[in-house]
């Protein structure tokens, strides 16, 4: 597989990281299909969602796949009083990727990044590469520092 923009920002960043391909089932994008194919535990698969706050816009939350996005808590978090994901048919025009690949990193434009606080619990985590079928697997302090995150409690 030829390099990601994702995985050229962690070369040029010299972190550490490996590339893992798996089957994509375009009807199943989901982080349960991902975790099983690369035979990892759900909660260390974080997907990457892409939010509208009503007073600071566009930003990112990485979860993990075994968690669901508390999104009253992550509007408190990122200084909003509502949030919602951003339409489907808005995502490649906001991140230049489509559903089921998008990175965290190495969007069009670099958007606040949250990641959720579980994913320290792991030696490594594994967030799109930028294409579907390709995943990175990296420390999760690692992904902090390359997508200027901030960590929090983000999902219920």
């Amino acid at each position: 597989m030829k390099k990601t923009n994702a995985a050229r920002i962690l070369d040029s960043l010299g972190i550490k990281y490996e590339i893992l391909e798996y089957t994509v089932n375009e009807e199943d994008l989901s982080a349960e299909h991902v975790a099983s194919e690369l035979g990892l535990p759900l909660g260390q698969v974080f997907k990457t969602m892409v939010l509208r706050g009503d007073k600071g816009g566009v930003f990112v939350c990485c979860v993990p796949g075994s968690g669901e996005l508390d999104l009253k808590g992550v509007a408190r978090l990122t200084g909003n009083k509502k949030v919602d994901l951003v339409p489907m048919k808005e995502i490649l025009g906001l991140t230049g990727y489509v559903r089921g690949g998008c990175s965290p990193l190495g969007m069009k434009k670099h958007y606040p990044t949250f990641v959720d606080s579980s994913a320290l619990e792991y030696d490594s985590i594994v967030v799109s590469a930028g294409v579907r079928g390709a995943q990175l697997k990296l420390a999760p302090t690692d992904l902090v520092t390359a997508s200027r995150a901030t960590v929090g409690e983000l999902t219920l």
